[in-house]
């Protein structure tokens, strides 16, 4: 297991060696120590840590709440807060920015180390869950016309007809639509394009690429043409006789 990277942002020096120390003896690696929020926010651009320890009263003109929600906002990594102080006011602040942490000076190591493997894995999951809402929300099926789809690209929708699609690519997190004259990049999944895109004009041809059927050209395996566009697309030997079982032959 990758040893998780942790920004320190503490103005009190020697309470930030403290810190320091006690992450280190526990494991963890201590990207840097920095002693206010502007700083904080140049280590945070150079590299991203994986995790923020930072103290609420900090000297200076962010204090460690508004940094927290700058930090939220521009970088989605998580924020354990330290403090000396548990008064009500001073919680009731700290709570707008929803940390995933909150731990009070002194503390013991094992206090720190729970309170930091439970805020990496709620922020594993929070992204988790980030992401198969922005998947869902990519691909919006238009229900009242049943030969298209409405595809985010591009911080817009787009009307695309399922006839004018000629095949659909995938690329890591996201998929390409491609059509005759354009091609849409948008973050979902190669199954979920399968769920969407009617059964009996699409098939898939290789793990990475789904295809109109109308729309290939000619065949010889182990590659295919797709018709206008002169594309050479792969054939996956897995996909080999779910195609060819889709053709009219002769």
């Amino acid at each position: 297991m990758a040893k998780s990277e942790i920004l320190i942002v503490e103005d009190e020096n020697i309470v930030a060696k403290d810190i320091q120390n006690s992450l280190e003896k526990l494991g963890y690696i201590v990207y840097g120590v920095v002693s206010s929020a502007e700083k904080a926010f140049n280590q945070i651009e150079e590299k991203r840590p994986d995790l923020i320890m930072m103290d609420i009263m900090l000297k200076g003109k962010i204090n460690g709440i508004d940094a927290a929600n700058i930090i939220k906002e521009r970088f989605n990594i998580p924020v354990i807060f330290l403090t000396a102080y548990a008064d009500d006011n001073t919680l009731k602040k700290a709570k707008i920015a929803e940390p995933y942490g909150y731990i009070i000076k002194p503390f013991k190591e094992k206090e720190l180390q729970t309170t930091i493997e439970m805020a990496l894995y709620k922020h594993e999951q929070d992204s988790l869950i980030r992401k198969e809402r922005d998947i869902y929300q990519s691909i919006v099926v238009n229900r009242d016309e049943k030969d298209s789809i409405y595809v985010r690209s591009d911080y817009k929708l787009n009307r695309l007809k399922f006839i004018d699609i000629f095949y659909v690519e995938a690329l890591k997190d996201y998929v390409v639509i491609h059509t005759f004259d354009n091609s849409y990049t948008t973050h979902t999944t190669m199954k979920e394009m399968l769920r969407i895109l009617p059964t009996n004009q699409f098939v898939r041809v290789h793990r990475s690429y789904i295809v109109r059927l109308e729309k290939i050209y000619s065949i010889k395996y182990p590659e295919l043409v797709i018709e206008g566009k002169s594309k050479v697309l792969p054939i996956g030997g897995l996909y080999r006789k779910e195609l060819y079982s889709r053709l009219n032959l002769l």
